[in-house]
């Protein structure tokens, strides 16, 4: 039985991508991050935005600046990529269709990657953003942290950090297709199989072994957020395509949150791919999420 083709923008990418990584196996990692540097051709140019290469807190990423954005509401954005691929600049644009949209800042930051710096080093930097936000006289709870794919879970991970050690938390959290499993055993990887164009058991396991390269056990709650409580946490978002192979980490993430009283809200893009807002400006079920977002941060 012939596999499904690809219906968008975003599925088109990732079968392109696929083809790739199949012809070429021993591909070496600096060449597959210049191929996630691709990822941002999913997305449009949003209009009226403004974008800075600059440092918060000692560490690079790119500030976003929508027209008439309120300069006391910041977005701290944590991009996908396994820990080990993708860049502020392969998020530059999606940011900025979410930070226009929310009448927000953000900073979309540049952490340093596995395997060179496995965990936490990438939450550490996220964290000396947060801290240098504070130090600015920004308020926690007009900080929203936002990050898909891997980097929902480090904005998970982060704010779980901050609730341990009695620091502010952020006032919203912010996830897409979140990838929290550090165990590599979610079901959906198996049955989502044929209908997610980028992501496999194989590559999975390949980032877990350079994220956690440093010893990290991947039952840690701060590797692994689906081992974390989540009592007192912030209000979360998350969103995820019912088609994807990840699609299981953001139901047990929801149940986990809801189980414990957090407020939580959960949209499911039906048949669309891993972070399918990637493809904001481009598809209109892509527009309909980031106004979903919008309502909700603005709530």
């Amino acid at each position: 039985m012939p596999l499904p083709r690809p219906t968008d923008p975003l599925g088109e990418i990732y079968a392109e991508w696929s083809v790739e990584f199949e012809a070429h196996p021993q591909m070496s990692l600096q060449l597959m991050r210049w191929v996630f540097e691709d990822w941002q051709r999913a997305t449009t140019e949003p209009e009226e935005v403004g974008y800075a290469t600059t440092s918060l807190g000692g560490v690079p990423g790119i500030l976003v600046t929508p027209a008439g954005a309120d300069p006391s509401r910041m977005m701290v954005v944590m991009h996908g990529g396994g820990f080990a691929l993708g860049s502020a600049s392969s998020h530059r644009k999606l940011a900025g269709h979410l930070a226009r949209a929310c009448g927000a800042r953000a900073f979309v930051v540049d952490f340093r990657l596995a395997p060179e710096f496995p965990f936490p080093a990438q939450i550490e930097d996220g964290l000396a953003v947060h801290q240098a936000l504070l130090d600015q006289g920004i308020r926690a709870e007009d900080i929203c942290f936002v990050g898909d794919s891997a980097g929902g879970n480090l904005a998970v991970a982060m704010t779980l950090t901050l609730r341990r050690d009695g620091r502010p938390l952020p006032g919203r959290v912010l996830t897409m297709s979140p990838w929290l499993n550090m165990e590599n055993t979610g079901a959906t990887i198996e049955t989502n199989n044929d209908t997610d164009f980028l992501i496999t058991r194989e590559g999975l396991a390949g980032n877990i072994d350079r994220y956690l390269s440093g010893g990290a056990d991947p039952r840690d709650p701060y590797v692994n957020p689906l081992y974390a409580t989540y009592e007192g946490f912030p209000p979360l978002y998350v969103c995820a395509a019912d088609t994807e192979s990840l699609f299981e980490d953001s139901e047990r993430l929801v149940a986990l949150a809801r189980s414990a009283g957090t407020d939580v809200t959960f949209s499911v893009g039906r048949g669309m791919q891993h972070v399918f807002p990637f493809q904001a400006g481009r598809l209109a079920r892509a527009d309909e999420e980031i106004a979903a977002m919008a309502a909700w941060y603005r709530s």
